[in-house]
C-alpha cells in the first residue's frame, strides 16, 4: 500500500545550501534509500547520492536522518510515521561534495598513519597457529563496513574540526585494537594509538557504539582495552621502573616489550 511521504533533503555544494521539501510515492517495506531513489527518478534528477549494495555492507549510504547518524539502506519507513518530515542531511563532519555525498578521505589519510601488522617466525613445520579463543576475538573487529558513522558522530571532531591531525577516531581505535590483539603480530602500537592517534581525547560517551550498524561494542570491547594498555605503559610505577633500568615486562597477552 503506498502513501506521500514528506521529506526536507538538503541540497547544495562546498559552497552553501539549504533543505528542499518534497512529497514522493512511497509503499510498504520501502527503505528512505527507495525514497531517494524515487525522488532522484521523478522530481529531482540532479540529486547526488552516494549508495551501492544496498543490503548495508558496503557502508556507502551513510547520511544524517532526523538529525541521527545512519544508513539510508538499513533505515525502514516504518519506523517513522507515515504524517512524520524525514529529514535527510549529509555527515555533518565531513566536507560537502554535493547534495548528501560528502569527502570522507580524512579517514583513508588516517589508515595510512596507523602501523600495519608484522608476524614472528613460523612454527618449525611451516605454520602459524593460534588459539580459537584469539580467532574469536578478531572476529567482531571484522564486521566493519567502514560507513564512518562512528567517526561522524565522534564529537571529538565533530564539535572540534581543529582536533582531526590529532585524532583518528573510533573506527581507527577498533583497527588499533584489532592489531594490537592479534597474538601473531610482534608490533608495540601503544605508542602510536596515544600519540599519533590521539585515544586520550576520547572520553567513551559510547556515541560511536551507538550508531554502529554492525553492532560492534566500539567503546567496550576496542577502546577501553586499548586506553587500559596505553595507561599501562605510560602510568604503572612497576613498568616504568622496568623500563627504566632496562627490563623487559610482559603484556597480559604474553607478548613481551621493553
Amino acid at each position: 500500500m503506498g502513501y506521500q511521504l514528506k521529506m526536507r533533503v538538503w541540497r547544495g555544494d562546498a559552497s552553501g545550501g539549504d533543505l528542499g521539501d518534497y512529497e514522493v510515492e512511497v509503499s510498504d517495506g520501502e527503505v528512505v534509500l527507495d525514497a531517494l531513489h524515487r525522488l532522484q527518478a521523478t522530481q529531482a534528477g540532479d540529486l547526488a547520492i552516494r549508495w551501492n549494495c544496498k543490503a548495508g555492507k558496503c557502508g556507502s549510504c551513510s547520511a544524517e536522518i532526523n538529525g541521527r547518524p545512519r544508513l539510508l539502506c538499513m533505515t525502514r519507513l516504518s519506523d517513522f510515521d507515515p504524517a512524520e518530515t524525514i529529514t535527510v542531511t549529509p555527515m555533518r563532519s565531513y566536507p560537502v561534495i554535493r547534495d548528501l555525498v560528502t569527502d570522507v578521505s580524512y579517514n583513508y589519510e588516517k589508515a595510512r598513519e596507523l602501523p600495519g601488522i608484522e608476524l614472528g617466525p613460523r612454527d618449525a613445520d611451516g605454520k602459524r597457529r593460534m588459539m580459537q579463543i584469539d580467532v574469536e576475538r578478531g572476529q567482531e573487529f571484522r564486521k566493519c563496513i567502514e560507513c564512518f558513522l562512528c567517526q561522524n558522530t565522534c564529537h571529538v571532531t565533530r564539535d572540534h574540526e581543529d582536533n582531526k591531525p590529532a585524532f583518528a577516531g573510533p573506527r581507527f581505535f577498533l583497527r588499533y585494537a584489532e592489531l594490537d590483539m592479534h597474538p601473531l603480530d610482534t608490533v608495540d602500537r601503544r605508542d602510536a594509538v596515544r600519540d599519533t592517534a590521539g585515544i586520550g581525547l576520547c572520553n567513551i560517551t559510547k556515541c560511536c557504539t551507538e550508531v554502529c550498524p554492525e553492532g560492534i561494542k566500539i567503546t567496550d570491547n576496542a577502546i577501553i582495552p586499548m586506553k587500559e594498555r596505553v595507561a599501562d605503559r605510560k602510568y604503572d610505577p612497576l613498568v616504568w621502573l622496568g623500563n627504566k633500568i632496562g627490563l623487559r615486562n610482559k603484556d597480559n597477552d604474553g607478548r613481551t616489550s621493553v
